[in-house]
């Protein structure tokens, strides 16, 4: 019972923090550590993995009736589409790939068994993006809200723009995909809710590796954990429960994200991001 309530608290941390502009892999880390969980135990890779799953499938029911408006309206406009999303995906892999030989090769020299992961727990690495991207989206807030209100389409300049700063976002838990992109975007002129439709299309082409990923991760590990003779099959009830729980979540977390960007408190998610970061190394210092 206690197991599952933990799930329960980790899946609503990362059914809103997934969509917020405030990095769900830091919440979810430290939330680990509170509750004294092992990441890399079978239970919270499946658990990973139905957690992206639901979130995924509240991005594509928030967003759908806008995304067949505005990408699907005609077939120009969708090989339009796709060309925009093909070459902001395209810079995101290259600069994510790009980071992984720079970090694994030169950063983590001399490690045993160097690894981009290594990084991920790292408190301190964590509290840096999140202040990081604090500031960016305040930048944005301050950009948006100024003077002058001039807008400018979204062309493949900037999608690469974009692309490449949620290439950025990847090896760095605490660095916001959806704060990083849609701050960018802010920065550049673009529309809100054209920015917007295009940060989350980016963000379901990006989930399903991440999810092919995390189920390989967790077939390895449940092999060895079924070596001890564990009933794996009992770990899918309370993923399920958390993936459920998960895309309820993440449907009210896109809502508080389209109605503060709509109406101009964007920046206010900066401030909390600038706030956990100061949390984050604190609770670094304290031992955590």
């Amino acid at each position: 019972m206690e197991f599952l309530l933990k799930i329960l608290v980790l899946a609503v941390i990362q059914g809103a923090a997934e969509l917020l502009p405030v990095s769900s892999s830091a919440h979810v880390i430290v939330a680990e550590k509170l509750m004294g969980l092992n990441p890399s135990s079978p239970q919270m890779t499946l658990l990973l993995v139905m957690l992206h799953t639901g979130t995924m499938l509240a991005v594509i029911v928030f967003f759908w009736n806008s995304w067949k408006a505005n990408f699907f309206r005609s077939q120009k406009v969708f090989r339009e589409s796709v060309k925009l999303i093909i070459a902001a995906t395209a810079a995101t892999v290259l600069v994510g790939l790009f980071l992984k030989i720079l970090i694994e090769k030169v950063i983590l020299k001399g490690v045993s068994h160097p690894e981009i992961e290594l990084l991920f727990g790292n408190l301190p690495l964590m509290a840096a993006a999140l202040g990081a991207v604090g500031i960016l989206i305040l930048w944005a807030g301050y950009i948006e809200g100024g003077a002058s209100k001039q807008k400018f389409p979204l062309d493949f300049k900037a999608a690469c723009l974009i692309g490449l700063v949620q290439g950025i976002c990847l090896p760095f838990r605490g660095f916001s995909r959806s704060g990083a992109t849609i701050s960018t975007g802010l920065i550049l002129g673009i529309e809100k809710r054209k920015l917007e439709d295009f940060s989350f299309a980016l963000a379901v082409i990006l989930t399903p590796p991440v999810i092919l990923m995390e189920g390989l991760r967790f077939l390895k590990a449940q092999h060895a954990y079924a070596h001890h003779g564990a009933n794996v099959l009992g770990l899918f009830l309370p993923s399920i429960i958390g993936m459920v729980l998960s895309f309820i979540s993440g449907l009210l977390a896109l809502k508080w994200l389209s109605s503060w960007l709509e109406n101009g408190r964007w920046y206010l998610f900066g401030i909390y991001c600038l706030c956990a970061s100061v949390v984050i190394y604190f609770l670094y210092c304290q031992g955590l």
